[in-house]
């Protein structure tokens, strides 16, 4: 049994890799994984070896070669298949453990050129594990540190990977690399003036249990970096969890936040507000917000934008709401609203940037884009 090993982010893959060659797997590697595990005492075998053609154009080419995608696509189960393997001296190969060149760190990098981006696209890690996911019946396909335990696990008890567990290897590793070719195709796209294609990636952050109505199934998405007055990136202090409704809410809450700079308190149900006000302190600003409508903030969502101090959460403790959302709290607010069980206190970043925040409306059978208006509004 044969693993070809070539990976950027190397956590984890020595002890995997140990663990491989303890099961009799030899191991194939490339470049600096191939000087890693060396240095850790892992005999491997060069992918100049197996190919019998050596690396150029600076690592550009290296596992672009029959004897590397023949010994991986070949279908076990087709006798044609295995005839051209041995006729052209190819071994199969049964385990690929990739992951590929960090593109999305390279163009995060302060003053990064073009050049620098092109340099980290990865040519060869793509193709490995595309093979490998395509012939997922015969190959393990390996791209997530997080999978090797169970891999490893499952090779010491049955001596090869399950179908079901070679099934979801490959879908994340198709997903790897959509993920991988959609981060490049962004960039270049932007560096050439590109815009009649739009890519949106973004991570499952809570299952809920259901949309705006019962019948209604729902998921909250989170996008890949934090952003400033963000649900997405909230941390819940306590309470329920959040609802569909409740994320809606607390979203428009922030975002009438996000337009003042002085202290400032907002209460709001069904996404309007029924009390809004600025004051001198955050407990000014709290009462003033109250006493505009004392009777429609019941069951609603109060959002200020300073530290949420122990006057405030005073105010707040007779009255049912929703959520809470600051900041920051003082730790005798967060001991006086914990009295409130069910009372979700949402601590959320608010921090103030000049960076451009996009905004997506979906429309039927489509989509609207647009910068989110930040704009802060003086009067002269």
């Amino acid at each position: 049994m044969r693993a070809l090993v070539s990976v950027s982010d190397k956590n984890g893959l020595v002890p995997f890799v140990k663990g491989l060659v303890d099961l009799g797997w030899e191991i194939i590697a490339t470049g600096g994984t191939q000087k890693l595990l060396e240095s850790e005492g892992v005999k491997t075998i060069g992918i100049s070896e197996v190919t019998g053609f050596p690396e150029i154009c600076d690592g550009r080419v290296k596992t672009l070669h029959p004897k590397v995608h023949g010994g991986i696509l070949a279908r076990r189960d087709v006798p044609a298949h295995m005839q051209t393997l041995k006729e052209n001296g190819i071994e199969t190969i049964e385990l690929v453990c990739v992951n590929l060149y960090p593109f999305k760190q390279t163009i995060a990098k302060e003053g990064v050129t073009l050049a620098d981006a092109i340099e980290n696209i990865d040519i060869g890690g793509p193709s490995m594990v595309r093979s490998a996911a395509k012939n997922w019946k015969d190959v393990t396909i390996v791209c997530d540190p997080a999978d090797y335990d169970t891999v490893l696990e499952e090779l010491k008890a049955n001596g090869k990977t399950s179908d079901e567990t070679r099934l979801k290897l490959s879908a994340k590793a198709y997903t790897h690399t959509a993920e991988y070719d959609a981060c490049i195709a962004t960039y270049m796209r932007k560096a050439a003036g590109l815009n009649e294609k739009l890519f949106l990636e973004y991570d499952l952050k809570q299952g809920l249990r259901y949309g705006e109505n019962p019948h209604q199934s729902a998921n909250f998405y989170a996008a890949l970096e934090p952003a400033p007055f963000s649900l997405a990136f909230a941390e819940q202090i306590q309470g329920k969890e959040l609802s569909y409704n409740n994320i809606q809410d607390a979203n428009a809450a922030l975002n009438v936040l996000r337009d003042f700079e002085e202290p400032f308190c907002v209460a709001l149900k069904h996404m309007n507000p029924c009390g809004a006000a600025v004051g001198k302190t955050i407990e000014e600003a709290w009462q003033a917000a109250y006493e505009a409508d004392k009777v429609s903030i019941y069951g609603g969502i109060v959002g200020v934008n300073r530290t949420l101090t122990a006057e405030v959460a005073m105010g707040m403790k007779p009255i049912f709401l929703e959520i809470v959302i600051a900041p920051d709290y003082t730790p005798e607010a967060l001991e006086i609203l914990s009295a409130k069980k069910n009372l979700r206190v949402m601590k959320v970043d608010m921090t103030r940037t000049d960076a451009p925040v996009a905004q997506y409306i979906s429309v039927n059978g489509g989509l609207l884009a647009q910068q989110l208006d930040t704009q802060v509004e003086t009067v002269s």
